[in-house]
Order: C-alpha cells, then sequence, then structure tokens
C-alpha cells in the first residue's frame, strides 16, 4: 500500500508490505501521485507479486474460458442432446451459488495463495482425469457432470482469494488499474480462449485441447509460487467457528451500508440487462436473420468491448469520480443496448454492441474495486464471495427475459429489459444518499488504511 504527499520537488512515500503494518518513509523525488494525469498505468507491473499474479491469471482464465467450448462440444459429440448442454452449465452454476459464501468465509481463515493452489491443482487433477478417460475410450457423459461439479466447487474458493490478494499486493490506491487489466485479460481471453480450443479441436482431436489446458493450468499454479504467502488477519486473533464466521459476513454487511449500497447496485445490470447474452442466438435469427455465423461475431464483438473498457479504466486512473463513473456507465450501458437491438443493419450493430460492453466492464470493474477498498482486509473473503455469488444468481435473470423473448420476440424483451435498467440505475442513485456519497467513503476507507 503506497501514499504519497508531495511537495514542491518531491514525494514522501509510505511503503507497506504484505506482511507488515509498519510503513518506511523513502524520499521519491518528483513522483506522481496516484490517479493524476502524470501516474502511469502500468506502473501497476512494476510490482512484482502482481506480474506473476497476472499472468497467473491470464494462463488460467484462457484455459478455463477454452474449456468451456470444449467441455460443450464434447457433451454434445457424446449425447447429441441439446440438454445436455444445460446439464453441464447447471453443474458448474449450483455450486457458485452454495459454495461461494462459504469459500469467502475459508479465503479469510487460511492462507490466501496456499487456498488458490490447492483448488488449481483440483481443477488440473479433473482435466487429467477426463484426459486419461478420452485417451482410453471409456468416457461417458456422467464422468463430465462429476468434474464439471467439481471445478464448480474449486472456483468459488479460487476467485475470492484471488481478488484479496491482488489488493494485498498493489494496495488501494493501484487497485482499480490492477483490476482493470486483469478484467480487460479475462475479456480477452473470453475470445482467444475459445478461439484456440475450437481450432485446436478441430484440426487435432480433443486430447490435444485437453493436453494445453492441463499446461496453462499448470503454468497458472507455478506462477503463484511467484507470489507472497497472504494472510487474511495478522493481528493474531482467535479464530471463531466457520458458520459463525458467515454470519459475520452478512452481519458485516448490514452495519457496512457503501458497501451493500455498491453490491446491490452491481446487482442492477448482472440481473437486468447482462441476460442478454444467453438470448443472442435468438436475436440474431430474428433481428438479422445470421445465424450460427452471426452469433459467434456477435460474443466476439463483446468481448472485444469488454476488453476496451477495461483499458479505458486503466488509463483513467485511480482519482476520485467513482460514482459519477459507475453510474454513467451503467446509464449508457443500458442505452447502447437499446441502440443496438432497434439497429436494423447488422454489421451497423455492432458498433453500439461494442459501446454496451465497453461501458458494462467499466460500470463492473469500477464497482467491484471500490467494494474491495472499502472492506477490511479480514472481512475481504467472505466480501469477494458475495461480489462472485452474483455471477452465480445471474442465469435466474435469464428466465424473465427468456420468458419476455418467446411472447413478445428478442428485440422487445432487450429493449424492455434495457429501459428497466436505465429506470432503476436512476431511481437507485435518486433513492440513496449513500450511493451519491461513495467517492466520500472510498477516500475515507483509504486514509484510515493509511493512519493505521
Amino acid at each position: 500500500m503506497r501514499q504519497w504527499a508531495q511537495n514542491r520537488e518531491c514525494s514522501l512515500q509510505l511503503v507497506y508490505t504484505p506482511h507488515s503494518l509498519r510503513g518506511v518513509a523513502v524520499i521519491d523525488p518528483a513522483r506522481p501521485e496516484p490517479g493524476s494525469p502524470k501516474a502511469n498505468a502500468l506502473d501497476v507491473f512494476s510490482v512484482p507479486q502482481f506480474r506473476w499474479l497476472f499472468f497467473g491469471n491470464v494462463a488460467f482464465f484462457f484455459a478455463m474460458q477454452g474449456q468451456m467450448l470444449t467441455r460443450t462440444l464434447l457433451a454434445w459429440e457424446l449425447t447429441g442432446e441439446a440438454t445436455s448442454l444445460a446439464y453441464i452449465n447447471l453443474v458448474v452454476a449450483v455450486p457458485l451459488i452454495f459454495a461461494s459464501v462459504l469459500g469467502g468465509a475459508i479465503t479469510d481463515r487460511v492462507e490466501r495463495r496456499q487456498l488458490v493452489i490447492v483448488g488449481q491443482s483440483l481443477i488440473t487433477a479433473n482435466e487429467i482425469f477426463i484426459l486419461a478417460l478420452l485417451l482410453t475410450g471409456r468416457l461417458e457423459f456422467w464422468h463430465m457432470l462429476c468434474t464439471a461439479f467439481i471445478a464448480g466447487c474449486a472456483f468459488p474458493f479460487i476467485m475470492p482469494a484471488r481478488m484479496a490478494i491482488t489488493m494485498k499486493v498493489v494496495g488501494p490506491q493501484r487497485l482499480q488499474r490492477a483490476m482493470g487489466f486483469q478484467s480487460g485479460a479475462m475479456n480477452l481471453n473470453r475470445i482467444l480462449g475459445p478461439a484456440a480450443m475450437g481450432l485446436i479441436v478441430a484440426q487435432f482431436s480433443y486430447p490435444a485441447a485437453y493436453v494445453l489446458s492441463i499446461f496453462l493450468y499448470s503454468m497458472a499454479i507455478f506462477c503463484m509460487f511467484g507470489v507472497d504467502r497472504s494472510h487474511s488477519d495478522e493481528s493474531g486473533e482467535e479464530k471463531k467457528p466457520l458458520l459463525e464466521d458467515i454470519a459475520l459476513g452478512f452481519s458485516y454487511i448490514r452495519s457496512n451500508r457503501p458497501v451493500l449500497i455498491c453490491l446491490l447496485f452491481g446487482l442492477l445490470p448482472m440481473f437486468l440487462a447482462m441476460p442478454f447474452q444467453n438470448i443472442l442466438v435468438m436475436l440474431a435469427e430474428q433481428a438479422w436473420n445470421t445465424g450460427e455465423g452471426g452469433v459467434g461475431t456477435l460474443m466476439a464483438t463483446g468481448g472485444v468491448g469488454g476488453v476496451v473498457g477495461a483499458i479505458w479504466v486503466v488509463k483513467r486512473g485511480d482519482d476520485a469520480g467513482r460514482m459519477k463513473l459507475m453510474l454513467g456507465s451503467t446509464v449508457a450501458f443500458g442505452i447502447c443496448l437499446a441502440v443496438f437491438v432497434l439497429t436494423p443493419v447488422f454489421a451497423f450493430a455492432l458498433l453500439p454492441l461494442l459501446a454496451a460492453n465497453v461501458f458494462a466492464n467499466a460500470s463492473q470493474t469500477v464497482n467491484n474495486a471500490a467494494i474491495q477498498v472499502l472492506v477490511e482486509d479480514k472481512m475481504r473473503g467472505r466480501m469477494s464471495s458475495f461480489m462472485m455469488l452474483s455471477f452465480g444468481l445471474t442465469p435466474i435473470g435469464v428466465f424473465p427475459m427468456a420468458i419476455a423473448a418467446d411472447n413478445f420476440g428478442a428485440v422487445s424483451a432487450i429493449l424492455g429489459a434495457s429501459a428497466l435498467l436505465v429506470l432503476a440505475t436512476v431511481v437507485f442513485y435518486l433513492a440513496s444518499k449513500t450511493l451519491r456519497a461513495l467517492d466520500h467513503s472510498v477516500s475515507e476507507a483509504m486514509a484510515a488504511r493509511v493512519e493505521s
């Protein structure tokens, strides 16, 4: 964690290591203040541990996104039934909902780097198991269901721990940029991962795709050894029972209103508008009659938009104005989504879709970064798990949109969701004094950490 206090010619830099809360004062000539126009957006990569963490994330999510396509293709080949694809997604989503809170509580009780390594090793073992069955010709669909369920159980432990480690490594001053880079890499992997795995399956075989994923998962594990051990609570307090820790997480949210408001606000686009991605197949056919090729183009455009949104957040820096950026991006997301479905020419419709994903990613990144800054470190794992829980609950939002699409068409369903998102965002802003004071709350939290 770093805080700069500048004078005319030099700055006083307070350095906090991940292992100690004791600061060391260092005179750093002409060092620009984080968030200022002079601050280098890439300076987060000057932290060696973040480089290891970042490239480990890249390897992990490239394999994960790619294997989502590989599993889908393999399940279809094994069964020839569309319901098999739904079952594969279901057995991954269910653990995300039920294990997220448990994973967050455990993240706050154990050493986080080891938790990530164990979780990633479990996923790697899963892939090795499927590869062995493929090579011996014994793979059946139920094997895939079991391994998908195990992977779904591992994610709620890996993701909160990774988020908490990121905060420890870069500190609050660089957190938004760090999360922006990680978000951009994840969105880029949404494009490159499935494209690479699809090409490997088409040109070589399913075992070749699994060999690549095993290699990438192994690299992600190796990169974690470049990150220092990270404990959630270094004060030596006696650990409470696990269920009491989980209950304490809920109590913390109720008593910390800025965190509660950020969590609730983050659910708006996830529930109301983001499910549009699940009916892109119907939209592409009804609006532009483009078929499967059009769906692929729409998904790729969305991934590119997510990358651009992450770059925008990174270039903007970690300065004040989080609330305006988060609010404005959410409203712009809804508006661009409406323009997208109303554009009659497919090629032209890609532009508002790109913009919609830019704003959606920016809103989500700023919201997540604000939550990480606001919470105490000993609660960070549990709060990260609540953030992840929203992703597990998001499929619920697909049902009303799908019902509306069946009855009124995909265009009308997405248009209605966009209007509802804009309206809900405006009402949320007008009704919540806490949301309007978000920047002040974040500034106070950062100042409190420096003083402590």
